[in-house]
């Protein structure tokens, strides 16, 4: 078995649609940067994190920014995305948004899994073993 997947750089360049009217990427675009690095991530482990007939699925618990640094239309950035906790039933994630070397933003995402079946509550579980095998946490940095 390959070795387990701890994270995962996304490059992109910031789209017309994701600035506000002082030309900044809008603060909300960070959520999607780094939702959008959590399924690569998934891909890059040979997972999914959404299949439509699966009982198990992955909301948020917790997810939050802190700005350092704007960002601007056709910018070249990275974003990088490790876990930093692999819980029994939640996957912590830590995230660094950079332009050049440059700190942009860091935040961080809980997901918890959880099972839903039809006519029944959703109930949060242990992260299944194929799921956890193909992750591996790392240490978080200071």
């Amino acid at each position: 078995m390959p070795e387990p997947v701890s994270g995962f750089v996304l490059r992109r360049r910031v789209q017309f649609r994701e600035t506000d009217a002082a030309g900044l990427v809008h603060f909300s675009c960070f959520f999607n940067y780094m939702e959008e690095a959590e399924h690569a991530l998934w891909r890059s482990a040979g997972l999914t994190i959404f299949e439509r007939e699966a009982e198990v699925h992955w909301p948020r618990l917790a997810c939050g920014f802190e700005y350092h640094a704007p960002l601007r239309f056709e910018e070249e950035f990275e974003v990088h995305l490790c876990i930093v906790e692999l819980g029994e039933r939640t996957i912590r994630y830590a995230c660094h948004v950079r332009r050049d070397g440059t700190k942009i933003a860091t935040g961080q995402l809980t997901a918890v899994c959880v099972i839903k079946r039809p006519g029944e509550p959703i109930r949060s579980t242990p992260i299944p073993p194929e799921i956890r095998e193909r992750f591996a946490a790392v240490e978080a940095a200071a």
